[in-house]
């Protein structure tokens, strides 16, 4: 039986794989790869587990020729993206497998990509070659004139001039570069998760700050929140972590109150409702009234007694984390 879409298969239909020992049937493997190399998330990863397929297997396993020029592509730029001195070539549609990162660099600056592709262009700046003049920042580009423009905001003028000859209905706080690779990144600003992760060289970062981040990023007081179109304001920030360090000890008190008598109380009725749920009168049930009635009767005793040590473990190990967080980061970024 195939582990993915349930169904039983005869044994050859069960390829094997160079990466792991897992197996499912060709047809899922087929369908699995379309949609990961499709989507650029390339190297493909084991149905089952971390283990990245071979890419022999994968040429084996997809049928479709055009999917897999895509996945050598795809290796290629993962490969070139970690080399610092590449440059990519901002002609519309210039591919890796066209032309579509550096190969030669003169003493000038002036990079030419190889293939037909055949665009001059500047290697500090990437725009059409000007021996005459220094660089300048794209045209279309909100920069003060008297500021050289950042490679972030140029790159981000790139991706918004392909998106126009793309026809792409694109906002400028709709494509953003990835802070580790410098691969454009399109989302829909509509404040949806602001956790991204990019499918070129598998940063995590945060859509709104563009910082790489840990899975905390949007529990500190940077003013990131997981949803949201963006940051809180300097001023905003401020306040709500004076009034978290201030008003942290009645809302732990107030939790605490609450918490207590919920978890010492609410686990033995809750665990007699359910013992008296499976009584007599329930199809499974087997007991007989008496054995049903001791049965709920050890079940509310045996709760009573390990009830306060869960609560204790609850109290003496939350209030601790939410005073070291609020009394250490918080005070910590107010001090900043």
């Amino acid at each position: 039986e195939c582990p993915l879409c349930l169904l039983p298969q005869p044994p050859e239909a069960f390829p094997s794989l160079a990466s792991c020992s897992h197996r499912s049937c060709r047809a899922c493997l087929q369908q699995y790869l379309r949609l990961a190399v499709s989507e650029s998330r390339v190297p493909v990863c084991c149905p089952h587990c971390p283990a990245a397929l071979h890419p022999s297997d994968v040429h084996r396993l997809l049928p479709e020729p055009a999917l897999r020029d895509k996945y050598e592509e795809f290796l290629l730029r993962r490969l070139l993206v970690a080399d610092p001195g590449t440059r990519w070539c901002p002609a519309p549609d210039c591919s890796p497998s066209r032309a579509g990162f550096l190969i030669t660099l003169s003493r000038v600056g002036l990079a030419v990509p190889r293939g037909g592709c055949g665009t001059e262009f500047c290697y500090h700046c990437r725009q059409p070659w000007h021996p005459e003049g220094p660089c300048v920042p794209t045209p279309g580009l909100a920069t003060p004139p008297a500021q050289p423009a950042q490679p972030e905001e140029l790159a981000h003028g790139e991706a918004l001039a392909r998106g126009e000859q793309q026809g792409w209905p694109l906002a400028a706080e709709d494509i953003k570069v990835c802070p580790r690779c410098s691969a454009f990144i399109m989302k829909i600003n509509d404040g949806s998760c602001n956790r991204m992760n990019c499918t070129v060289c598998g940063c995590l970062f945060c859509w709104l700050c563009l910082r790489e981040i840990s899975d905390v990023h949007f529990l500190s007081p940077s003013g990131c929140t997981f949803w949201g179109k963006r940051p809180w304001s300097r001023t905003r920030r401020i306040l709500w972590q004076l009034g978290l360090v201030l008003g942290a000890p009645m809302v732990i008190s107030l939790a605490a109150g609450v918490a207590v008598p919920v978890i010492t109380i609410g686990i033995p009725i809750y665990m007699g409702r359910k013992v008296l749920a499976a009584g007599p009168g329930s199809r499974r049930s087997s007991l007989s009234g008496c054995q049903q009635c001791l049965s709920v009767t050890s079940s509310v005793l045996l709760s009573l007694f390990v009830s306060p040590i869960i609560t204790a473990l609850t109290v003496g190990i939350g209030v601790p984390l939410v005073l070291t967080y609020v009394y250490g980061t918080v005070v910590l970024s107010l001090c900043r």
